[in-house]
């Protein structure tokens, strides 16, 4: 007779799947996001910036699967067909993309990585530092930076662009940028797909850009308001260029009208 070997699930990953699982039917919404390349100390600041507004967990994948089945909630499984490694869970009262939101805006500078590529043009200023005369007047100097001792400190003498938009950060460039505790990076928990437990709906790919939202609806407003002036809609955004409007009609008119007028003899007949 074969022995059935049972795969042993250890009291801490049945307390965790317990947790979650409660924290599922609890919670209005739970959102994956992407942890990806955030260092833990800045996870850590993440997460104290959401307190009170979301609770984040960092379980492993399977344990996220296991907790979403034995919630009951069938909706949500298509999460969990599709979640990847470096992710973590957040659970809120808030709607979804409104957490999704607050995510995209509360952004945390992060320093730059060497081969990482540049953002936007990354300048070290001119100014005092706290650096002191040695190492680094040669590493400041490799990166084509003048510098004066200034008080026992080292001082820049003028602003130096040590990467443009688009390149690869150096390796001396990276550490420079450290020690001048210069951050040009912004990171942030990145949304990729939630699940809304009241209204049983499912949100795959998640995708929040707050700028182009923003130019895509002044975009749509610039072409809607002509064609409301045009086809005559009042309303509070209209009413001015429609009396304008109905100025200059009213001014063509009367122009067209007295083009049109027969004169009218007023002198005697002979």
């Amino acid at each position: 007779m074969t022995d059935k070997i049972k795969a042993h699930v250890s009291e801490g990953k049945k307390s965790v799947v317990k947790e979650l699982t409660e924290l599922i039917k609890k919670k209005k919404t739970f959102l994956i996001v992407s942890v990806k390349n955030i260092p833990a100390s800045q996870l850590q600041e993440m997460t104290k910036k959401l307190r009170g507004r979301a609770i984040v967990k960092v379980p492993r994948k399977n344990l996220i699967i296991r907790a979403i089945e034995t919630s009951g909630e069938t909706g949500a499984k298509e999460i969990g067909i599709k979640l990847k490694d470096n992710i973590a869970i957040l659970f809120s009262d808030m709607d979804c993309f409104e957490l999704a939101a607050e995510l995209v805006k509360n952004k945390s500078p992060a320093k730059a990585s060497p081969g990482q590529e540049a953002p936007e043009d990354i300048e070290i200023p001119a100014g005092p530092t706290e650096l002191i005369p040695g190492p680094a007047i040669s590493e400041l100097g490799a990166l084509g930076i003048q510098v004066q001792i200034d008080k026992g400190k080292i001082s820049i003498k003028e602003p130096k662009i040590v990467a443009k938009k688009g390149q690869k950060i150096s390796a001396g460039a990276a550490d420079m940028l450290s020690k001048l505790d210069i951050k040009p990076f912004s990171i942030s928990l990145i949304p990729l797909m939630g699940y809304d437990s009241q209204e049983k709906k499912v949100y795959l790919n998640i995708e929040i850009n707050v700028e182009k939202s923003l130019a895509d609806l002044k975009n749509a407003f610039g072409k809607a308001l002509p064609f409301a002036v045009e086809v005559g809609y009042i309303c509070d955004d209209t009413i001015s260029f429609l009396l304008q409007k109905a100025g200059r009609q009213s001014k063509a008119m009367e122009v067209i009208t007295n083009s049109h007028t027969p004169e009218v003899n007023s002198g005697e007949g002979n």
